[in-house]
């Protein structure tokens, strides 16, 4: 089963949701704004995707700005500022088994298949 963290006001996800109707892919969405995700939830998703926690940060969110920009974060305060803002993940994620993407451009999708 694929699964899409999802901002329903984001095009980018709105296009990657398209794409996987079109492909008659079958996905579950999580709409992560209404439903975040935890601590842990966010280590197991950035290890799906293989990266550090500042590649799923919006840095050019008003939050991030706000709060976090220059400063020096560890991966922990990193992952918590997730927990504690979930406007700043990138989006659309897309998982697909024990492997993720974050779908930035749309075709990063196609790595899962």
């Amino acid at each position: 089963m694929i699964t899409v963290y999802h901002n329903p006001r984001c095009g980018k996800s709105r296009a990657c949701v398209a794409f996987l109707e079109q492909q008659k892919e079958p996905f579950e969405l999580v709409k992560y704004l209404e439903h975040p995700l935890n601590f842990k939830q966010i280590q197991q998703l950035l290890q799906a995707l293989d990266c550090t926690p500042i590649a799923l940060i919006r840095t050019k969110e008003s939050v991030w700005t706000e709060h976090f920009k220059g400063k020096e974060l560890s991966d922990t305060e990193l992952i918590q500022a997730l927990v504690d803002y979930p406007i700043l993940m990138e989006r659309p994620v897309v998982v697909k088994g024990k492997r993720a993407v974050i779908a930035r451009p749309l075709e990063h999708i196609e790595k899962l298949f």
